[in-house]
């Protein structure tokens, strides 16, 4: 491994890579249930159904995932990505339906017991048995999970299956070299307003936790490190980060300093030998590495048709609640990446890296009703920021990215009807759920009924802050 981070050092050095082309990117995993809103453990089923390459497994048994291939955003790009993805969804659906199953895009499935989650529903994907192995022989102990939000949950598992509970959507973007270390730092500053506009997760086995459980649980559900090695500071597998960087050369290097190996996997490539000889080695241990750590924004290297490229991926958003409040969500994201990384004074030389830490732990625990720290303004809540601060500035990203102005408008109303409604994904489904129990007194029979309500409404593709309660 560290040889590849040699040569991944000279190859930054020597400029040998694709020049940043403005082009979009998106992975959205989802939920399939039966009939009733409940989980079905049918991926392998269904996606033998769906039968197309851009769908794949994921963790749980009972989730998939669609890799959507990176298009221009500029023009009416935005709004043929959003068709795109409606299509493919809809043809999914119509394949689940075949095997008595539904799709559902949502951050965390409401109707999720403990008893669907252990070992039995992971995925038969060998990785996933591998890694699983590997984080309980790192722990050596059972996962505790503690979270603390409008109500406690604290539970034991004895597998990395919680983990699968956790549905988002990750957007990438291709950076060059030069740009990758002010657009990473630029998106760790804005994941707390991304997180509270768009939070989507608020049940877990049957309790109500923050407005974006999907945090926190991510946190616990992956950590390798077992009470002491907590104690003693050893950093967690899925983290914030520590601090701003000055290259993308300092998160690649971080990983192999502080983590060991989960996947003890070896290529055959020489990397120095590839690079000598003049092509283009694909890093595989380091790439393989990278992929066990679970940073909110990640770095990515990756090879296509011989040329070497980099990418944010950011991994903060919940899937859902329907297609067009993702396009708005990664409209939002993308019209912010074109200005904040251009700054002539950049926002992380404003704020400590604390601070855009504190923000997305309060964004998550309390959605749009939490209170973030913006240079300038001070401590505001999520949504005056976001409507004084951010979507004139994600505007002026969009026009950058030469995004058609009414496909923009659209696409920024969503965010905007949110903060002046303050209707989430996460506030509807706690709102809906309060009064279907008041009815019948039953918790997972009200999760149930909001969940069954919450696909009819996904599937209208009306935005999630025109949903009536």
């Amino acid at each position: 491994m560290y040889r590849c981070l040699d040569v991944f050092a000279q190859m930054l050095r020597e400029s040998r890579f694709e020049i940043e082309r403005p082009l979009a990117g998106l992975e959205i995993e989802l939920n399939i249930v039966d009939a009733y809103g409940e989980a079905a453990m049918r991926n392998a089923q269904v996606l033998a159904a769906i039968e197309q390459p851009d769908w794949a497994t994921e963790l749980g048994q009972f989730n998939i995932e669609i890799n959507i291939e990176p298009q221009e955003l500029g023009g009416d790009g935005a709004l043929l990505l959003e068709d795109d993805v409606r299509t493919r969804l809809n043809h999914a659906e119509e394949r689940a339906r075949s095997q008595d199953g539904h799709l559902v895009l949502i951050g965390i499935l409401p109707t999720l017991r403990e008893q669907d989650i252990g070992e039995g529903t992971l995925s038969a994907n060998p990785r996933y048995r591998l890694l699983n192995e590997q984080i309980f022989a790192a722990r050596g102990e059972d996962l505790h999970l503690a979270i603390e939000g409008v109500e406690r949950l604290d539970t034991h598992a004895d597998s990395v299956a919680p983990e699968a509970a956790c549905t988002s959507v990750q957007l990438h973007l291709q950076v060059s070299p030069d740009a990758f270390a002010s657009h990473w730092n630029a998106a760790q500053a804005i994941a707390g307003p991304q997180v509270a506009v768009a939070a989507n997760s608020p049940y877990l086995f049957g309790k109500e936790l923050h407005r974006e459980t999907r945090i926190t649980l991510f946190e616990q559900a992956t950590d390798t490190r077992p009470a002491e090695l907590k104690t003693q500071g050893v950093r967690p597998r899925v983290w914030f980060g520590e601090r701003w960087i000055t290259s993308v050369f300092d998160l690649f290097e971080e990983n192999v300093s502080y983590y060991p190996a989960l996947l003890p996997l070896c290529e055959d490539e020489d990397p120095r030998t590839e690079l000598e000889q003049g092509r283009i080695p694909h890093l595989h241990e380091l790439t393989l590495h990278n992929g066990t750590i679970y940073r909110w924004n990640r770095p990515v290297y990756a090879v296509v048709d011989g040329v070497p490229h980099l990418r944010v991926e950011n991994r903060v958003l919940p899937a859902g609640p329907t297609v067009a409040d993702i396009a708005a969500n990664a409209a939002f994201y993308y019209g912010l990446m074109r200005v904040l990384p251009y700054a002539e004074r950049p926002i992380w030389s404003q704020m400590s890296f604390q601070a855009a830490e504190d923000n997305l732990g309060a964004a998550a625990r309390h959605g749009l009703d939490a209170r973030l720290y913006w240079p300038g303004m001070g401590e505001v809540p999520a949504a005056e920021l976001i409507l004084r601060r951010l979507l004139p500035m994600a505007r002026e990203g969009l026009a950058r990215w030469g995004v058609d102005g009414p496909v923009a408008d659209r696409l920024l109303g969503i965010i905007e009807g949110r903060c002046l409604t303050g209707r989430t994904g996460a506030s509807w489904q706690v709102e809906r759920v309060r009064a279907h129990e008041e009815v019948s007194g039953d918790r997972h029979e009200a999760l149930r009924s909001m969940t069954v309500e919450y696909i009819e409404r996904m599937h209208t593709n009306e935005p999630v802050h025109t949903w009536d309660v």
